[in-house]
């Protein structure tokens, strides 16, 4: 059995895939050098602007104090304890145009965007007597502020007076308080808030980069977006009610209501600091949805493929041929279709992954081609060879570009294979590959010594008995 030429040439060729596992994990390797360079390019981009923005805002803090009075045997202690009371809108709305630029250092780009957000909001009157619970407890209301948050102040470019019914306040910078955050804050009198409902408008330019995100804090929010990306990507915890996307940007329009994310009882039980980074909001990403690295990274995953297709159709072309292929030339050939995605990557990088996967797959297919016009022994066979591998590669491109229906394509293509497999090998004399004489050996077995004059059909029948066909 270990004497077998079909075990001699299986052993083999696993051995030739098996080594080119080291270039495909160096590709790899690669591959994730270049996203971390770029990722390095992103955080340099975002240090020097902004980074994702998150917006909480608006809401009223009222600032007040509690002093409780208790007599015990005669004596008087009393006992203070600060608090805030949160008051949120009955109706926000929020409406924004986040502009998308892009952003190259070297090779790599990011995405950063300039934003108009404009809100206008309705709080109903406050009640301070509601804050007064029990006898004997004396209410001290400080002085109420309107706060707006955000995760990276350094993205606020400028900001409009605060209107409040018809009196216009102006921001200050900070959120004030122990609050966890950045933003700004606006001093209300309190008369405001307690002569009736109050309306509020304000709007204010922001900057950021790959996503937006506002918190919808309102009892019903409503906020529209309009961008000139083309790419969004909606996420978060809640998907936009209506949306439309063209090659010019997209706009989006969401609505929530308390129902949907119980804000109401998280600033109830908020104590001293406002909730911040744990609360649902809504949700734009503004970057590239599939970057080159990725289909990159999404193609070298078939490389192993791609070589053990290659090395099968030599494998069985030595079978139904007299020609034998060296260990040397697999080793050759799977190095060229290994190049092909180091070309893809270097060339990528400047023009594109489209123009770069076309460069890659007619340069590799022409070079094996050439290289097995004179290994096979004639041009048509490398021909054919490099046209399947140009077809290989045109799958290989619509697997990369989708992915909804890769799993389809790809049993498409393995079915097929082996359908061609089993056609080309249904007659073939299994039996006779796997002795243990080689076929030239047994070929020299079948012929007997001849004259001149019938050489020639000894030849034609050692050809046949070669052949390895029932």
């Amino acid at each position: 059995m270990f004497k077998s030429v079909l075990l001699y040439k299986v052993l083999t060729v696993v051995g030739c895939m098996l080594l080119m596992f080291i270039p495909i994990q160096q590709l790899i390797n690669i591959v994730h050098e270049r996203e971390e360079y770029q990722e390095q390019v992103i955080d340099q981009v975002a240090d020097s602007t902004s980074r994702e923005q998150r917006v909480l805002g608006p809401v009223i803090v009222i600032p007040y104090t509690l002093t409780t009075t208790e007599i015990n045997k005669k004596e008087r202690h009393s006992i203070t304890r600060e608090y805030f009371s949160y008051e949120l809108p009955q109706q926000l709305n929020i409406d924004g145009k986040p502009q998308v630029e892009i952003r190259k250092v070297g090779l790599y780009q990011t995405q950063i965007y300039h934003s108009d957000l404009r809100f206008s909001a309705n709080f109903k009157k406050v009640d301070t007597r509601q804050l007064v619970s029990g006898d004997n407890v004396k209410l001290s209301v400080g002085k109420p502020y309107l706060v707006v948050m955000l995760s990276d102040a350094r993205g606020i470019r400028q900001i409009s007076s605060l209107k409040a019914n018809a009196t216009e306040i102006a921001f200050e910078p900070g959120v004030q308080g122990d609050q966890q955050g950045q933003g700004m804050h606006a001093d209300i009198p309190l008369e405001l808030l307690t002569d009736g409902a109050l309306k509020i408008d304000f709007t204010f330019k922001m900057s950021g980069s790959r996503s937006l995100e506002v918190v919808p804090l309102g009892r019903t929010t409503e906020m529209t977006l309009r961008s000139n990306w083309p790419h969004p990507s909606f996420l978060g915890r809640f998907l936009p009610d209506t949306h439309s996307i063209t090659a010019k940007g997209f706009s989006a329009s969401w609505h929530s209501s308390w129902y949907a994310n119980n804000l109401n009882h998280e600033y109830q039980v908020a104590g001293e600091q406002i909730p911040f980074n744990n609360i649902p909001a809504f949700r734009v990403g503004l970057v590239e949805p599939v970057d080159h690295y990725q289909l990159t990274e999404r193609s070298i995953k078939y490389a192993i493929l791609f070589i053990g297709l290659t090395f099968g159709a030599f494998f069985m072309f030595e079978m139904l041929t007299m020609l034998r292929l060296h260990p040397m030339q697999y080793i050759l050939v799977g190095a060229a279709l290994s190049m092909f995605y180091l070309v893809l990557l270097a060339f990528a990088e400047r023009i594109g992954f489209t123009l770069a996967y076309l460069i890659a797959s007619l340069s590799c297919s022409a070079l094996i081609g050439f290289y097995l016009s004179a290994v096979l022994q004639g041009w048509m066979r490398g021909v054919l060879f490099s046209i399947g591998l140009l077809v290989l590669y045109g799958v290989l491109y619509m697997l990369l570009h989708s992915e909804d229906n890769s799993l389809m394509l790809g049993s498409v293509l393995l079915f097929s294979i082996l359908a061609i497999i089993m056609s080309l090998t249904r007659r073939f004399d299994w039996h006779r590959v796997t002795s243990t004489s080689s076929p030239q050996k047994q070929s020299q077995e079948h012929e007997t010594p001849s004259s001149d004059e019938n050489g020639a059909q000894e030849e034609n029948v050692s050809r046949k008995s070669f052949r390895l066909w029932k």
